[in-house]
């Protein structure tokens, strides 16, 4: 009978739901309301329900990285990126970044320039791109990063801080740069760049021109060591 059918479905519902395949259960009770199911044959309901599940998985899957990876500009988009601006940005050079080949290759993104230009911008951009290809991505502002592991050590869990920056596919560094380095944060540094070399990209956003950074580093031997790797 129609109500048997009724409950039937209804218990078909809440079966799906109670096995947390939310996005197919919406899907289906979306269908039966305004009658889209009836004139396709149960492998193409069925087919259109499974996709209709991956596709709130990957939602909620991005949704998850972009709030883990704390962009300082969340709306940012390589598609909106503004060429129009005089400041230096090649065209050519973002599209041929467009995909997961500089990811998957570590190779890391240095971007430079003074005050304004969108910097911070373009790198949270790379950003949500990285989330956008399902990579854990996580943003710090170099002072703030140098910050927490300074608390990190005095708090006994540095080793666990690093492993949990090293385990991020892609780290964005922004305003690399802007104060003095000590002995100790240049040792950070050097652990940082030398944990993700050809495993995992950084991304690094300066006012100093890569010909500077050499000496902002300060000590020969370590600003070798990161250099050659970065």
């Amino acid at each position: 009978s129609k109500g048997t059918k009724i409950m039937s479905q209804s218990e078909t519902i809440r079966k799906m739901n109670e096995m947390k395949l939310f996005g197919m259960a919406r899907s289906l009770e979306e269908r039966l309301k305004n009658g889209a199911h009836e004139e396709l044959t149960p492998e193409e309901l069925l087919a259109l329900l499974v996709d209709d599940e991956y596709l709130h998985r990957k939602n909620n899957r991005l949704a998850r990285l972009l709030a883990l990876a704390k962009l300082r500009i969340p709306q940012a988009c390589l598609e909106e990126i503004d060429y129009r601006h005089p400041r230096g940005l090649v065209k050519s050079q973002i599209l041929a970044l467009r995909n997961t080949e500089w990811i998957g290759t570590a190779r890391n993104i240095l971007i430079t320039g003074p005050t304004g230009i969108g910097k911070s911008y373009l790198a949270s951009a790379f950003g949500e791109w990285a989330c956008r290809q399902d990579y854990p991505t996580l943003y710090q502002r170099w002072p703030r990063l140098l910050e927490n592991l300074y608390a990190s050590r005095g708090a006994g869990s540095y080793l666990k801080h690093l492993g949990k920056l090293a385990r991020v596919k892609v780290l964005i560094i922004d305003d690399f740069g802007i104060q003095p380095l000590n002995d100790q944060q240049r040792k950070d540094l050097l652990e940082i760049v030398e944990d993700r070399y050809r495993t995992s990209p950084i991304v690094i956003t300066s006012q100093l021109p890569i010909r500077d950074w050499h000496e902002h580093i300060g000590e020969p031997t370590i600003a070798d060591a990161v250099m050659d790797r970065l």
